[in-house]
């Protein structure tokens, strides 16, 4: 019954992972603007190769193919006439936003629908990924039009389980803030709180904060008495990353007030007996944790949840 309940959990988590990896693909447009590319005529374009970062053996090999350059190569004028074409060269090159943020391009604006480039902006794209798409070409024995889907594809599912991942945390994190917002309710403790509700202010002078650092964490003052952290996910191979990144953030929790009480909540099943040996190893840093299904129901962890609160 336990492995059959696992399963259905891992089956309804798989389906909506690829429900939302087939969302990114259609909002990023991967295919339109494929599409688009492949419509462009390129020979009209001036393509000089020292001035937009491309080798000649890796044009040669392209040509030679029959295969058209702009499919390949970054051309500033394409750039700075088709919404979101930056993208589609820098998932050609297999380069992530972040990686394009480390040299001063914020790529991530220009994938928009309706920011395009500066001339110098969209010559500086250009350079920097034909650059590394000519060494992907040269290093490539036998180049197949096709492969180049696949470059673009592998990026693309890269990005998405980045977005995946936060989308799957911030689920569970909402789901543990509604259960706290219902139980301030329920027990009148609310005496008002902010438009949005980031920050409640309780009777008893003691305030809410919903945020980044801790995710939730519980002030008299400015002093911390409890600082929550949510991590999302049920991919046991991630498990001790999101750990780990629970703990620097409770770590400056304590810091702040080594009295207060910091505490770690995760889905059931992510946390694996390697992630509860490290736990228990760092408790003086996590003092608590449960799991998100611990928290629903009359259950004796839900009880202690609260009394740690004070709610």
């Amino acid at each position: 019954m336990a492995a059959s309940m696992e399963n259905n959990a891992w089956a309804l988590d798989q389906l909506a992972k690829s429900a939302f990896f087939r969302q990114k693909l259609h909002e990023w447009g991967v295919i339109e603007i494929a599409y688009a590319i492949e419509r462009i005529k390129g020979e009209l374009l001036d393509w000089d190769l020292d001035a937009l970062g491309i080798s000649q053996d890796a044009w040669d090999k392209i040509i030679h193919r029959g295969i058209k350059p702009v499919i390949v190569f970054a051309h500033p004028e394409v750039l700075t006439d088709m919404p979101r074409a930056v993208a589609y060269y820098r998932t050609l090159s297999m380069v992530s936003q972040k990686s394009m943020a480390r040299i001063g391009i914020n790529s991530a604006r220009f994938e928009q629908r309706d920011i395009l480039p500066s001339s110098d902006s969209a010559l500086l794209i250009s350079q920097s990924l034909n650059d590394i798409i000519s060494r992907l070409v040269e290093a490539t024995e036998r180049i197949d039009a096709r492969e180049f889907d696949i470059w673009r594809g592998m990026a693309a599912g890269s990005q998405a389980q980045g977005s995946w991942q936060n989308a799957k945390g911030k689920r569970v994190e909402t789901e543990v803030k509604r259960l706290i917002q219902n139980r301030l309710a329920e027990k009148g403790l609310v005496e008002r709180q902010s438009p949005g509700g980031l920050q409640i202010q309780l009777t008893d002078g003691r305030r809410v904060v919903f945020s980044d650092e801790p995710d939730i964490g519980i002030f008299d003052g400015s002093t911390i008495l409890a600082a929550i952290e949510v991590k999302g996910g049920i991919d046991a191979a991630g498990v001790l990353e999101r750990v780990g990144a629970a703990m620097k953030s409770l770590s400056r929790a304590k810091e702040d007030n080594p009295d207060s009480a910091t505490i770690l909540v995760l889905q059931e099943v992510s946390l694996t007996e390697t992630a509860q040996i490290d736990l228990h190893n760092n408790r003086e840093i996590v003092n608590h944790w449960f799991t998100l299904e611990q928290l629903h129901g009359d259950t004796p962890e839900r009880e202690e949840f609260w009394r740690l609160l004070g709610f």
